[in-house]
């Protein structure tokens, strides 16, 4: 691992002071960092995907993980809604279990259905068989990485990975499901395989990342999209010390780390333990609410519900103004949606909302 840590692109020439109008002093960015900007900024979970006629016609008759391994098709995809929306920070297009792939885990991504393990996890045996990965094992994420940041110029480029828990559950249930009954079962009937499988995914996500920022991304996101459906003191049991160890591990990376899970509410205070700079917040949660639970030393991403952008204009106004008055209380906001773009958005209502949310967030030039 400690080989995957340097890189004259990564850590080393990121502690030097950002320059001026770089990514690293981008909106975005700043507002992570709990710094002032000229505006609150915006991006949208899953922006590059299927709301996007553009991106449907580019992924016609290539399977998801071919997509992912095409690293020009992934900057094509990834600069898709940067052109369209304007939006203040573009996200790697790829999928969460990418790196477990590359780890040796036979899945496919099934349209329809989403990931499909062929041999479910079981034993300390299934868990041996996902071994540690390398920059070589994900060479196309690194040159998709590098094409990027080179096309985007002052526009940072978010870097993405599933939570150890997400990942866990995806193997253990053998896809995606509902109850999480299986998973539940491994992780309450036998502990050391559950904190061993956690361990080794929180191995593989942080080589993962690491292989990201050492290509220049300017931050990174940790996804738990299953977490919600454990209690806080599961979560802390179970979850925590997995994603801390991720989290933490990239303490020197000089990005900010965001962290988000759906249906969290509860989980709040516990998810701005792991080590995030940012925590994402869904729907369910007012901004200033989930501020008094995470602490005021860390920035907010949300939260409006995607489904409100199925709503007349006024609707989704009316959202955005009451998003942007609740995330006032953070130290920092950036905006974003409560989960991700549903694919029957259109998309000039989210250009419009980047629009909308610009406007409404100016701040003079000092950026006071």
């Amino acid at each position: 691992m400690a080989a995957m840590t340097t890189d004259t692109t990564g850590t080393a020439a990121r502690d030097e002071a950002p320059r001026p109008g770089g990514p690293a002093d981008s909106p975005f960015v700043r507002a992570c960092r709990r710094r002032p900007g000229p505006h609150t900024p915006v991006w949208f979970m899953r922006q590059a995907g299927r709301s996007l006629p553009e991106y449907r016609e580019i992924r016609a008759n290539v399977g998801m993980l071919e997509s992912c391994r095409r690293p020009e098709l992934v900057a094509e995809i990834t600069l898709q809604p940067v052109r369209r929306h304007r939006v203040d920070a573009a996200i790697l297009f790829s999928d969460i279990v990418v790196p477990v792939a590359a780890a040796g885990v036979d899945l496919d991504i099934v349209p329809g259905t989403g990931p499909v393990v062929a041999e479910p996890v079981r034993t300390a045996d299934d868990v041996e068989r996902i071994r540690p990965i390398t920059r070589a094992d994900v060479s196309y994420v690194d040159e998709a990485v590098r094409l990027l940041v080179a096309e985007l110029g002052d526009t940072p480029l978010i870097g993405f990975a599933g939570a150890p828990f997400t990942l866990a559950s995806y193997l253990v249930e053998g896809g995606p499901s509902r109850t999480h009954a299986k998973t539940k079962a491994l992780m309450y009937g036998d502990p050391e395989l559950w904190h061993a499988l956690c361990a080794r995914l929180a191995e593989v996500t942080l080589a993962f990342l690491r292989v990201q920022v050492d290509a220049g991304v300017s931050a990174v996101q940790l996804f738990d999209s299953w977490a919600g459906a454990l209690s806080e003191a599961d979560y802390r049991r179970y979850v925590l010390p997995h994603s801390t160890a991720v989290l933490s591990g990239l303490a020197d990376a000089g990005v900010p780390r965001i962290h988000f899970g759906v249906g969290t509410a509860e989980l709040l205070t516990a998810m701005g333990e792991a080590g995030a700079d940012v925590v994402g917040v869904d729907w369910r949660t007012p901004l200033d609410t989930a501020t008094r639970r995470i602490g005021p030393d860390k920035a907010v991403q949300g939260n409006l519900d995607p489904a409100v952008l199925l709503s007349p204009w006024p609707v989704v106004e009316a959202e955005v103004r009451r998003i942007l008055t609740e995330g006032r209380a953070a130290p920092g906001h950036v905006f974003n949606l409560g989960h991700g773009v549903l694919p029957e958005t259109d998309p000039d209502v989210l250009t419009r909302v980047v629009a909308l949310v610009h406007e409404l967030s100016a701040r003079p030039a000092d950026g006071s």
